[in-house]
């Protein structure tokens, strides 16, 4: 029961886009995926799914080269494509090349589903980047091939996320760090020239009375010990009166 309530929250969160010009088909594939507990967007042709997931051709008629219309870009995030193969205009093929070339959108899986099994067909589809092909009738049971997708699709967008949340830290650090005020330089200051000058003399006169103080205790050094002259001398001859 545990593993069925999560399987089911993760398809209610899922939510696919479905695109195919039979209005049959197109309310068949849209009960089923209701069905299985899916979100549902149906649109009857390949331009009209461009439109809902934002992107639209040029106004020369480029086909690989799509670009943005925010005007048309949808709120809700689609999860999945399943698109008919065999459409007029734009086939399910072209539709699937459209999104994969798009740098916002190829991640999103996309399902092709054909009532002709031509295995030319199917091969190209695949290798373009389809996800699954369907034969019509889809059955319920199909369906059950798009839960390994759901889970893929939910843990790529997890490590998106747990990306994006580092590189959004190092980018607001890094603007932080060039708002912060930088430290001015303070600027040294540079004696003047009488300045300068005062300095030399005051060392020069430093210098010569250490010199002269040197000279006068060397002399002193060097002069004989006196003797007390004044004290009479005795020589051991008496006088006599």
């Amino acid at each position: 029961m545990g593993m069925a309530a999560a399987a089911a929250t993760e398809s209610q969160q899922f939510h696919v886009l479905a695109v195919d010009d039979s209005l049959i088909d197109r309310k068949l594939i849209e009960r089923l995926l209701r069905t299985s507990s899916y979100q549902v967007t149906t649109v009857d042709s390949g331009t009209k799914a461009l439109e809902f997931l934002g992107l639209r051709e040029n106004d020369d008629g480029t086909p690989n080269t799509p670009s943005i219309s925010p005007n048309n870009h949808q709120e809700v995030e689609v999860n999945m494509v399943i698109t008919d193969y065999c459409m007029p205009g734009m086939t399910g093929y072209d539709l699937l090349k459209k999104i994969k070339e798009s740098s916002s959108l190829r991640n999103i899986p996309v399902v092709i589903m054909s009532s002709e099994n031509v295995p030319s067909r199917i091969s190209r589809c695949l290798e373009e980047g389809a996800e699954e092909f369907f034969l019509k009738p889809v059955r319920l049971s199909d369906l059950n091939r798009l839960k390994p997708h759901i889970m893929k699709r939910s843990k790529l967008k997890d490590q998106d996320q747990k990306q994006v949340i580092p590189e959004k830290i190092d980018t607001l650090l890094e603007v932080q760090k060039q708002h912060q005020p930088q430290e001015e330089a303070q600027p040294q200051v540079q004696p003047n020239l009488e300045q300068q000058q005062q300095q030399q003399s005051l060392q020069q006169n430093n210098n010569n009375n250490n010199s002269s103080n040197k000279r006068k205790s060397m002399e002193q050094s060097l002069l004989p010990e006196t003797t007390d002259r004044t004290r009479p001398r005795y020589s051991g001859i008496a006088t006599v009166v």
